[in-house]
């Protein structure tokens, strides 16, 4: 254990590979700009103060250097080179999950941004999932806490102690060391994609805020998880949508993009990005389907895709293809092209938004009374014009809504659903 504040890690790795999940989104970038970003913040009880916060960004990186990253280009892979110059806190902006200029980021593949009480930190997902992104939030947090007010914020569990050096496992590429070979891939289906006028200058967003204990409550009424039950709202809404759009003609499946954190199932503490995906809902084309009936059909088929067997042949296929003697001589500039016609096909056909929940976040008493509000939400997909995330801090689920097209149809069926079930939901809104 270190004991300075300001000694450097006993190893700091000078380049990474590119963890399994991570290797896609290099290549899905689009010419325009786009790329996979996510935001994780947290909202003070006092003005951000931007020099302390720089200085417990030194501190965090050090902790965690596998955010201190920038992407480089190999001969046959991708890969990632440490950073040593320091990284900078930026005023937060009305577009959040921003495309990133790395070049103008000093290589950076994420950034830091505040604004009033608001500490925001957004990622390229070649870094991170949710989870690791949480841990650096809230890692970062504690340590801009100790630094202005003094005061030892215990750690532990999503907490780093920055006086510790990065260990191995937290570093690691966890789909390699938990993959046990035996592979499959489900044959996915073509799902139902909302239509709409392409907004303007940046995107929409919208938060509901309900009460969690009372969304437990609901699900448990129904027989199902909290996951569940959002899931099943947020297909009910698409689907009314679908009749409108469809007007009578076949309708197609609609299927939500649900991350799976494979932390629950393995005893990995990486931080880079350890989750898989499964797409789950319904198919109108058996008939109109109740709340209930969709609930039961997604909780069933939950309960499949999420066993650990299942799972792990998952990631096994993932591992399979990296391992590929073929695909590993192919030169980069080939799986660029391969990858990014992969993922334009795959990653807007087989669902129709992404559905992510990171959970129920638990912070210690002399963290809480500073914090008063947590988001999370994922910045907008290529072409499916609708994604949302959700994540729960004292007692409030918020459920944020990122679209790129003019009509609120979604969020009306959605939240409109969510009051008739007896839910109290309070609205914000960055169009208002």
């Amino acid at each position: 254990m270190a004991n300075s504040k300001d000694k450097e890690p006993k190893k700091t790795r000078k380049w990474m590979k590119l963890d399994n999940a991570a290797k896609i989104y290099p290549s899905s970038r689009t010419s325009t700009g786009w790329m996979s970003i996510f935001r994780l913040s947290v909202e003070l009880d006092e003005k951000v103060d931007p020099g302390i916060l720089e200085k417990a960004l030194d501190r965090t990186l050090v902790r965690i250097p596998t955010v201190a990253q920038k992407l480089k280009r190999g001969l046959f892979w991708y890969y990632m080179e440490h950073i040593e110059k320091k990284a900078k806190v930026v005023s937060d902006a009305r577009n959040p999950c921003a495309p990133m200029n790395f070049r103008k980021n000093d290589g950076y593949m994420f950034r830091v941004r505040y604004y009033e009480k608001r500490i925001a930190v957004e990622f390229f997902h070649v870094l991170a999932d949710g989870t690791g992104g949480m841990i650096f939030l809230l890692t970062l947090t504690a340590e801009y806490l100790e630094l202005k007010y003094g005061k030892k914020i215990p750690r532990g569990g999503n907490i780093l102690d920055c006086n510790n050096d990065p260990t191995e496992d937290e570093m690691g590429d966890s789909f390699l060391k938990y993959a046990r070979g035996v592979a499959y891939t489900p044959k996915e289906r073509t799902s139902f994609l909302v239509k709409g006028e392409r907004a303007n200058n940046y995107s929409k967003i919208i938060t509901g805020f309900l009460d969690a204990s009372e969304v437990y409550a609901k699900a448990k009424a129904h027989g199902i998880t909290v996951t569940e039950y959002l899931l099943t709202h947020t297909v009910m809404a698409l689907n009314e949508i679908q009749k409108k759009q469809y007007h009578g003609k076949k309708p197609k499946p609609i299927l939500i993009c649900v991350p799976i954190n494979l932390r629950k199932y393995y005893p990995s503490h990486t931080l880079r990005n350890f989750a898989t995906i499964a797409n789950i809902g319904i198919d109108p084309r058996f008939g109109d389907y109740t709340f209930d009936e969709a609930a039961k059909e997604i909780h069933h088929n939950m309960g499949i895709v999420t066993a650990e067997k299942q799972v792990n042949a998952r990631i096994s296929s993932y591992v399979g293809s990296e391992k590929n003697v073929i695909l590993r001589g192919t030169p980069l500039f080939l799986k660029d092209l391969a990858l990014k016609a992969a993922f334009r096909y795959n990653g807007n056909r087989t669902s129709s938004t992404t559905l992510s929940n990171l959970g129920v976040v638990k912070l210690p008493d002399e963290m809480r009374e500073h914090v008063k509000r947590m988001d999370f939400m994922i910045g907008p997909l290529l072409r499916n014009p609708i994604v949302c995330a959700c994540v729960t801090y004292e007692n409030t689920l918020a459920f944020t809504v990122v679209r790129t097209i003019e009509e609120t149809d979604f969020e009306r069926n959605l939240f409109t659903a969510l009051v008739k079930e007896g839910l109290h939901v309070k609205i914000e809104s960055n169009t208002y």
